[in-house]
């Protein structure tokens, strides 16, 4: 897989699930995908704009992309929301979850590989407190604190053990006691109560944070992090922490200078971002990162072509 190539012809910059929180992850009122983003209304509804190549707008409609917000088909009572690639997630105040869009690796978690362009439910889902999307797969835990994954999985990234696809929720293998999940494009973080992170999928540069390059079918734990209060997994294949003392710390692929510690060298263990003090908020995007001070300031490094 060429990160690069794929990346960079992206048409819109990926904005990254952002985590705002203690120890746990706050609902979310905006998502980017690649191409198409989702906003939470007020009253519990779900709007959409942008590409709408695979149904990922949600509004019945495939093709004939919007410059303006339109109501996705269908869905009260939403929560948290987030997007990717060509699919879209919302979970619902019930603790379902349901998704549109792209499904040809099963991300959708229907039990088919059919697009949809109006929501479905996935599969055999209750009691789901989070979620994220990935590239082509999709992530939620549930309020036991396991975690759960369907669609693609060539490089581990479902975590079950297996690098065999499934379009139904699989559960990750080996996690409790998790409060938030993230994803990059190709791997996924978990948040455990005990503030420390985990991390499973592709590897090539780092993104695990567990010292090697190795990619990982089942979760590792991030290396000598502790104290984590928010997680986000960039879709241009880093990864980065927010610890309880404000600092902000990353690793994986630094080409763009998206670790923010003053270099372009590749990391496979955390580092600290530097000058970064008293943040509560993160953000992975695609090679750029995001922080928000206590101040109300935003700070940003990394890609800044666009």
């Amino acid at each position: 897989m060429n990160a690069r190539t794929l990346y960079r012809n992206a048409v819109v910059l990926a904005a990254a699930v952002l985590l705002l929180s203690t120890i746990s992850s706050s609902a979310q009122k905006i998502a980017g995908g690649i191409g198409h983003s989702l906003a939470l209304c007020s009253d519990n509804t779900v709007k959409s704009w942008g590409m709408n190549t695979s149904g990922q707008l949600g509004n019945g409609t495939t093709g004939g992309n919007s410059n303006v917000p339109v109501p996705v088909s269908s869905l009260t009572g939403i929560t948290i929301i987030a997007a990717n690639w060509e699919h879209s997630l919302a979970l619902k105040n019930d603790g379902t979850v349901w998704a549109w869009g792209n499904n040809s690796g099963g991300q959708l978690g229907n039990g088919t590989n059919t697009f949809s362009n109006v929501p479905v439910q996935v599969s055999n889902l209750t009691g789901i407190i989070a979620i994220a999307a990935g590239w082509a797969q999709s992530y939620a835990v549930k309020n036991d604190g396991t975690v759960w994954a369907w669609g693609t999985n060539d490089v581990g990234q479902l975590g079950n053990g297996t690098f065999i696809n499934s379009n139904i929720p699989v559960q990750v293998t080996g996690l409790t006691g998790i409060i938030a999940v993230t994803a990059g494009a190709y791997h996924a973080i978990a948040l455990k109560n005990d503030a420390t992170a985990w991390a499973w999928g592709s590897n090539g540069w780092g993104e695990l944070g567990d010292g090697s390059n190795n990619n990982s079918n089942i979760p590792v734990q991030v290396f000598n992090l502790s104290n984590v209060i928010a997680i986000s997994g960039g879709n241009y294949v880093h990864s980065l922490a927010l610890k309880n003392d404000g600092t902000v710390w990353a690793w994986g692929l630094n080409d763009l200078g998206q670790l923010g510690n003053g270099t372009n060298n590749n990391s496979n263990v955390p580092v600290q971002v530097s000058s970064l003090s008293n943040m509560i908020a993160i953000a992975g995007g695609n090679g750029h990162s995001l922080a928000a001070k206590s101040d109300g300031t935003v700070w940003a490094w990394g890609w800044n072509y666009h």
